[in-house]
């Protein structure tokens, strides 16, 4: 152990932020055998799926220009349905993002007279424009599209009164975010998202109900499909991917939403069966593979984190205590200052461009300045070593990410430090 504080000293951690530091994670090593047998659990689906559907050597080739008869692709696709437990999958690096994944399910299975009905409140910023909350172009709302919103109770539960008066005729897919975002609210769990599916379906059962599962796979046991959702989508750059994925993202679910979504990808006609997967294959595998254990790395870090800032007396979202639903931190500061040093901390303990400081900037898709900290591999991987946060009140910073336990572990300790040298905080707060 003092081999291992002299190197923390060497990085910029003094001994009484390691100290600190190490007394929190001595306190939560019974927590932290939890989250292993989750991902133990978490471990054996995703290896069922992929010896279930045959995963073999040629799956790793790829393809190139038109993608026909993708062995690799089809399969990986096969692996997800069964995972996630849907009739259909489509799983490509031609989805830029997670945005893009739920812009796409959304258009793909949207038509003009339609409604939209978000039943956990406000959705997250980027998707904001999609659905023309703010005017963009191209918007669902330029394809008359209309909007209705159910705000959660005020302790952040599902407010079923409320999604019962707006829905209508007109509904036709509901989207429910598990995860925060910029939101001081707690994530949904899997099992109030059954609840709500099944709410919302013994009122209207046709209606689509789509779930938003970016940062929440394989946190819990259980995934939305398994509790009655017809859809669920997330970023290959977040949990699924494991860290390897550079690019890409999922639709996974009832087989006609699927469909839809593959024909608004590629072209009606063509759908799934084009689409070349360019070589990529061998990360999106290993990357799920490893999506697991990655992730329990990511959540002990976040659990790290909620239990430090508390104790420095920052507010935390979820607090020590709480069951994990997804992997994000959320720690409020009240003031940016104390958001821009926890990002400069991350930035500086990451393993690319350490040397960098992150500063707030316009960022596409957002409503204020946002500033972002993510020296990762993968550009803007947040299942790596991330934090960011709006510049506003009540200026919370949103840390996630972390390849390994120990690098996440580093990381938080390194943004203690920034938040002393700036003079958010003083080693007072460390007796």
């Amino acid at each position: 152990m003092q081999e291992t504080k002299k190197l923390y000293e060497e990085m910029g951690i003094r001994p009484a932020v390691f100290e600190f530091g190490e007394k929190i994670a001595e306190s939560l090593k019974e927590r932290f055998r939890s989250i292993d047998e989750t991902a133990e659990y978490n471990q054996l689906k995703v290896v069922h799926a992929m010896h279930k559907n045959n995963v073999g050597e040629a799956c790793l080739s790829g393809t190139t220009g038109y993608g026909y008869n993708d062995i690799g692709r089809d399969t990986l696709e096969k692996v997800y349905a069964d995972l996630f437990e849907g009739e259909d999958a489509l799983v490509r690096p031609q989805i830029t993002c997670g945005t893009h994944a739920l812009a796409l399910a959304l258009f793909s299975n949207l038509r003009p007279g339609d409604e939209l009905l978000s039943a956990a409140g406000k959705p997250y910023d980027t998707l904001e424009e999609v659905i023309g909350i703010r005017p963009s172009q191209g918007s669902l709302a330029e394809y008359g599209i209309t909007y209705a919103q159910a705000d959660l109770k005020p302790e952040g539960g599902f407010d079923f009164e409320a999604i019962r008066a707006k829905l209508n005729d007109r509904t036709k897919l509901v989207t429910i975010q598990r995860s925060k975002g910029y939101q001081t609210r707690p994530t949904l769990s899997v099992d109030e998202i059954g609840e709500a599916v099944k709410f919302i379906h013994s009122i209207k059962p046709d209606v689509i109900i789509m779930v938003d599962n970016c940062y929440g796979e394989f946190v819990e046991k259980k995934e939305p499909l398994s509790v009655g959702a017809d859809m669920i989508v997330g970023s290959l750059i977040k949990n699924p991917g494991g860290g390897l994925a550079p690019i890409g993202g999922y639709i996974v679910g009832k087989k006609e939403c699927v469909e839809n979504a593959a024909h608004r990808l590629t072209s009606p006609g063509l759908g799934k069966e084009v689409g070349a997967s360019l070589g990529i294959l061998p990360q999106f595998y290993q990357g799920l593979f490893m999506a697991p254990t990655v992730t329990a790395s990511a959540l002990k870090g976040a659990i790290f984190a909620a239990n430090l800032y508390e104790k420095l007396g920052f507010s935390v979202l979820p607090n020590g205590t709480e069951t994990r639903h997804d992997i994000i931190q959320a720690v409020t500061f009240g003031k940016p200052e104390g958001v821009i040093a926890f990002c400069k901390g991350i930035q500086a303990a990451s393993p690319v461009d350490s040397f960098a400081t992150p500063e707030p900037w316009p960022m596409p898709g957002y409503d204020s300045d946002v500033i972002m900290a993510a020296g990762n591999f993968v550009s803007g991987s947040s299942i790596e070593l991330s934090a960011d946060g709006p510049i506003k009140p009540p200026y919370s910073v949103y840390f996630q990410g972390g390849l390994t336990w120990q690098h996440a572990k580093y990381g938080i300790m390194n943004t203690v430090e920034y938040l002393l040298r700036d003079k958010v905080i003083s080693e007072d707060v460390l007796k």
